[in-house]
């Protein structure tokens, strides 16, 4: 009777969501894969490969609190209105739901802009899902500035 028990549990997914440890691991590798694209891309104003990893229904939220449809974000890339001169990424972390991945990291960036210079350090978060075709598309993105302790003003939320 335990070495049935032994067997069933054996059975049993090692994670939620019914990925084996092994999908879990290739599941990261991909992810891992995808942001170090999106990276190089965002750097190097590289349209095409950012074109291939966004989704056509995908949505951003800006530091600025800005909706960006993946148009925009295109758009922005293609015209080099807002050019990343360095973007250094820690801290990842990867989680899965089904489907579905969520990243979640800390950027320190330096950008220009047509209203100049932009640098710091951002909190963000990306999400992909795997479509019917097997392949990960971007569908969300949202960064927000890190605050220095002490940096609030007074009127704002904390």
């Amino acid at each position: 009777m335990a070495a049935i028990l032994l067997c069933a549990a054996g059975a049993v997914p090692l994670f939620a969501g019914g990925f084996s440890l092994a999908q879990k691991h290739e599941g990261r590798h991909e992810i891992d894969q995808l942001e170090d694209q999106w990276r190089t891309a965002v750097l190097s104003g590289d349209v095409k490969t950012m074109d291939s990893l966004l989704a056509v229904d995908y949505i951003a939220i800006t530091p600025n609190g800005i909706l960006q449809s993946r148009d925009e974000a295109l758009e922005s890339l293609r015209s080099g209105r807002f050019h990343f001169t360095s973007l250094n990424v820690i801290d990842r972390k990867v989680r899965f739901y089904g489907a579905t991945a969520v990243v979640t990291s800390l950027a320190s960036v330096q950008a220009s802009t047509p209203d100049g210079q932009v640098t710091g350090e951002f909190r963000y978060t990306r999400i992909y899902v795997r479509n019917a075709q097997g392949v990960w598309k971007i569908v969300s993105f949202e960064a927000s500035r890190v605050r220095q302790p002490g940096a609030h003003r007074r009127n704002e939320p904390h």
